[in-house]
């Protein structure tokens, strides 16, 4: 039960830094702070923010993958963190993106995904 917790806050605190890493510049440019930066810059200024991404990414997967003594399949892994992604996703960008509005596909593709989670979790025969 450890392991998967952790798993799981690694898992968040990478989707943090890597919805950051995608769409943050994003928000420095409609801000103006990066307005004028050359692509190669807001490239590497995301890079940056992505190599933090990874440094918790990396340990939530070998912690939690059954294989490393973790408590998750590969596939397990991927579908939980897939649903982490979108839920630190739509909070950043309801928080960051005021003009962005959430509907009600956009709620019926979250539960589609957490039914997902919900069959991952169904032993095989």
């Amino acid at each position: 039960m450890k392991a998967a917790i952790i798993t799981v806050l690694l898992l968040v605190i990478s989707n943090v830094f890597m919805t950051f890493a995608w769409y943050g510049h994003l928000k420095l440019e409609s801000t103006g702070i990066s307005k004028n930066w050359p692509l190669y810059a807001v490239i590497l200024f995301s890079w940056g923010i992505a190599l933090i991404e990874y440094i918790f990414m990396i340990p939530a997967n070998r912690i939690g993958f059954r294989e490393s003594g973790g408590p998750f399949t590969l596939f397990q892994l991927k579908v939980i963190q897939e649903v982490i992604t979108l839920t630190v996703f739509t909070v950043i960008a309801i928080l960051m993106f005021q003009g962005e509005k959430l509907h009600w596909n956009h709620l019926a593709a979250f539960l589609c995904l957490v039914a997902a989670v919900f069959f991952t979790f169904i032993p095989s025969k």
